[in-house]
């Protein structure tokens, strides 16, 4: 059988000018103004009493059926990938809230304003009951669209020997984020405890 020349796919179809998407869920979080939001959903420095929120994310049935979430309750966390839409402008450096008072470039933070307002969270996940997750450390605003949902794999997601510029700089001074609905203790759910995932997991 005569081999078949390779296909160049990437040339049947032309670059998008525009890309559109549909949420295919909603986060429900303690979370309804910016302020006193955590900017990250993990802290790698934090108060003695810091303590995490629990938060869950509602997926839409008429965009994810059940079996779509068939084995994630074996991940301790999840990638969620959000539309930050409260955001409608962006600059190309930002003044960020810890640290020396310099300007960065955008790209070179995680700041919310950017040119397409994606949000990226590490979360813990807690339980699943239908086709809501439970989360703690949610870092997003309550009714914060949900574009997808990945699960963390350490192999390939953690690289704890690579070099995060001027955030280990931050990190070694012991600049401190606070979050002040988990430090007050007023971002659990009920039914959830604090700080323990139901698997028994700390």
């Amino acid at each position: 059988m005569p081999k078949l020349p390779p296909k160049d796919y990437i040339q049947t179809v032309s670059f998008p000018d525009e890309i559109s998407l549909r949420p295919i869920g909603v986060v429900h979080s303690p979370y309804k103004e910016r302020h006193g939001t955590p900017r990250q959903s993990h802290l790698r420095t934090v108060p003695p009493d810091y303590q995490p929120a629990i938060a869950t994310i509602e997926l839409f049935s008429d965009m994810v059926p059940q079996e779509a979430l068939k084995d994630m309750d074996g991940f301790d966390r999840i990638w969620v990938i959000s539309w930050l839409h409260l955001n409608h402008h962006w600059n190309p450096t930002v003044i960020l809230p810890r640290g020396p008072r310099v300007r960065r470039g955008t790209l070179a933070t995680r700041a919310p304003h950017r040119p397409n307002p994606i949000g990226l969270s590490a979360l813990k996940l807690l339980k699943i009951e239908g086709l809501v997750l439970y989360v703690e450390g949610i870092d997003l605003l309550d009714q914060t669209p949900v574009l997808d949902i990945k699960p963390y794999v350490t192999y390939c997601d953690a690289f704890m020997d690579a070099k995060c510029g001027y955030v280990h700089d931050m990190e070694n001074s012991q600049e401190l984020e606070v979050d002040v609905f988990g430090k007050e203790g007023r971002g659990r759910i009920e039914g959830v405890k604090e700080g323990r995932s139901e698997r028994g997991k700390e």
